[in-house]
C-alpha cells in the first residue's frame, strides 16, 4: 500500500468528521460502493474514504487538513462523467454535490455566480423568468453539476453554436491542493496576464477545487425551429451534415442518431417518435431572430431532401420539440435495454471525414463481433461510438477493449483527436501518446506542478503517469493503463 493511502485511517476520518459532522464522512467499505464507478461502468476504483462538505469553508478546511497530512484526494460532483475521471482509487473522495446554491444572478449583465454542486439544468430553470439560460447542455444536464462541467470542459448538443463550458466561465474562486484560496479571472472583463481560467477549466480536478463559478448567461432566442430528417443510409446523413454547415448556416444543434440507437430509444420510456426503419436520423435545431429563420429552415429541409432524406419533420410546438430532444438526451440511458454494460467513447474528427470514419467503425465492430450504437454531435464531428456488452463475459470484454483502441486510432488517423467533451480521466490515458509528443506531455506535467506540486489532486489522471514523476507513486494508475 502506498504511504499516502496508508494514511487514510480512522484518525483521518475523525478529523474530517470534526469539520463536517459524523454523518458526512463514509469510511466503511459497504458505504463506499456507491462511489466506486462513475457514468462509465467499465472501471471500479473504491475510495478509501468519502467526505461531503456542505459549505465553502468546510471544503477549504478539508483540503487544508489533507494537505497537512499529505493525503491525496479526488473531487467529485454528480458522478455522471464518462471517462473515470472522478474515481478515487484508495484515496479520499471529496463530494461536492451539497454545495448547490445559486449565489447571485445579474440579469442585466447576463452573469450568475454558482457553487460547484448546482445542477446544470437548475440554473437555466432559475433564470428562465428573466429570459436567460445557461447554454452548455450535456445530455446529463438533469443530473450533472456545473463544477463537474468545469472540470471536464463539458459540451452538449447546443455547443455547436454557443460554445463549450470554457466559453461561458468568466471567473472562479478556487482552493488549491495546498489549501490556498485564489481568484482566477474577472467578471468585469479580461485581466492582464495569463488566462488562468482557461487553464483551470478542463483540468479534470488536477489543479484544485472550484468554490464558486461565475458564468455567462445567454439570452433566450426569439424563435426556435427543430427538424428531424431520417435517412436510409448513414453515409447520406453524414454528407448532409457537411452540406448544411457549408451553407454558412450555423445550427444551434446538429445531432446524428443511428438505427441501433433509434430502436433502443423507441423501445424505452423515452420514445420520441423516431422512425425505427431509418438507418440514421438528424436532429437539427436553428434559433435566433424570427425574421429570416424560416429561410434557414427551408434551406436545411431542401438540403436534407436533396441529400437523400426520406422525410423531414418540423416540430409543431414546444411539446413536440421537447419530445424529440428527450429521445436524444436520454439515448445513453435507453441503451441499458440493449446490454448490462456500455462503453461510451468520445472522439472528434473533421466533419468531411464522418462518412469514412463511421464506415470504419462499423467494420471494426463487425470484425470483433460487437454491436455499436452511434449517437453524437455531428455538426462538430464529435463522435460517440458506444459498445453495449456483457462485462461478465471475459471474451467479449477483451474484444471491446481491442475494438475501442482501434476506433480511437482510426479517429486520430483521420485527423481527429481523442476527446471532445468527456475528458481523459482514466479511460483515455493509453491514447494520449497518439496525439501528444513527449515534450508536450512534459509541458502538461509542468503546468500541473504549478497548481499542485505534490501531485495529490486527482492522482494518476489525464497525463500518462510515466510522463510525470508521479509514475513512481501511482501504481494503481499504472495498473489501470496496463489493463486497457
Amino acid at each position: 500500500m502506498p504511504p499516502s493511502v496508508a494514511k487514510i485511517n480512522q484518525e483521518l476520518a475523525d478529523s474530517l468528521a470534526a469539520i463536517v459532522g459524523d454523518r458526512r464522512v463514509l469510511f466503511r467499505p459497504s458505504e463506499l460502493l456507491t462511489y466506486a464507478s462513475d457514468g462509465l461502468p467499465s472501471y471500479h476504483k473504491q475510495p478509501g474514504l468519502a467526505v461531503f462538505p456542505g459549505a465553502r469553508d468546510e471544503v477549504v478546511a478539508i483540503v487544508r487538513e489533507l494537505a497537512r497530512r499529505k493525503v491525496p484526494f479526488v473531487p467529485r460532483g454528480a458522478g455522471t462523467g464518462l471517462s473515470g475521471g472522478a474515481l478515487a482509487d484508495g484515496v479520499v473522495l471529496i463530494g461536492l454535490n451539497r454545495l448547490s446554491r445559486i449565489l447571485s444572478v445579474d440579469a442585466e449583465n447576463g452573469l450568475a455566480i454558482v457553487e460547484p454542486g448546482v445542477v446544470n439544468v437548475a440554473l437555466s430553470r432559475a433564470v428562465a423568468a428573466v429570459g436567460l439560460h445557461y447554454a452548455p447542455d450535456p445530455s446529463s444536464q438533469a443530473a450533472c453539476t456545473i463544477g463537474g462541467n468545469v472540470a471536464e470542459n463539458a459540451g452538449g448538443p447546443h455547443c455547436l453554436k454557443y460554445g463549450v463550458t470554457t466559453n461561458h466561465v468568466v471567473a472562479l474562486t478556487v482552493v488549491l491542493p495546498d489549501g490556498e484560496v485564489v481568484s482566477l479571472g474577472n467578471a468585469d472583463g479580461e485581466r492582464e496576464g495569463y488566462d488562468l481560467v482557461g487553464a483551470f477549466v478542463g483540468s479534470e480536478g488536477c489543479f484544485g477545487i472550484a468554490l464558486d463559478i461565475t458564468v455567462r448567461l445567454s439570452r433566450n432566442p426569439e424563435a426556435v425551429r427543430t427538424l428531424l430528417a431520417d435517412f436510409m443510409s448513414i453515409d447520406e446523413a453524414a454528407r448532409a451534415v457537411s452540406a448544411i454547415v457549408a451553407t454558412g448556416i450555423i445550427p444551434a444543434a446538429l445531432e446524428m442518431i443511428d438505427q441501433a440507437t433509434i430502436r433502443a430509444v423507441e423501445s424505452s420510456i423515452y420514445a420520441a417518435g423516431y422512425p425505427t426503419d431509418a438507418a440514421a436520423a438528424l436532429l437539427i435545431e436553428v434559433d435566433g431572430a424570427a425574421t429570416g429563420l424560416e429561410h434557414d429552415v427551408a434551406t436545411i429541409e431542401a438540403l436534407c431532401k436533396n441529400g437523400g432524406a426520406r422525410t423531414v419533420r418540423i416540430a409543431r410546438d414546444e411539446t413536440e420539440r421537447a419530445r424529440l430532444w428527450q429521445g436524444r438526451k436520454k439515448a445513453f440511458g435507453a441503451m441499458g435495454r440493449v446490454s448490462s454494460h456500455l462503453v461510451v467513447q468520445d472522439a472528434v474528427v473533421p466533419r468531411t471525414r464522418l462518412p469514412d470514419v463511421l464506415a470504419e467503425i462499423h467494420g471494426i465492430a463487425q470484425q470483433h463481433r460487437l454491436r455499436v450504437c452511434n449517437v453524437f454531435h455531428a455538426g462538430d464531428g464529435n463522435l460517440h461510438p458506444n459498445i453495449a456488452y456483457d462485462a461478465s463475459d471475459a471474451d467479449e470484454t477483451a474484444r471491446v477493449h481491442v475494438a475501442m483502441k482501434e476506433i480511437m486510432t482510426a479517429c486520430v488517423r483521420a485527423g481527429g483527436t481523442i476527446t471532445g467533451e468527456h475528458g481523459v480521466g482514466l479511460d483515455k490515458l493509453p491514447y494520449m501518446e497518439l496525439i501528444f509528443s513527449s515534450d508536450s506531455l512534459a509541458a502538461m506535467c509542468a503546468l500541473r506542478e504549478v497548481f499542485d506540486p505534490d501531485r495529490r489532486a486527482n492522482p494518476g489522471k489525464v497525463v500518462p503517469v510515466h510522463s510525470c514523476r508521479e509514475w513512481h507513486a501511482a501504481p494503481a494508475a499504472r495498473r489501470a493503463v496496463a489493463t486497457v
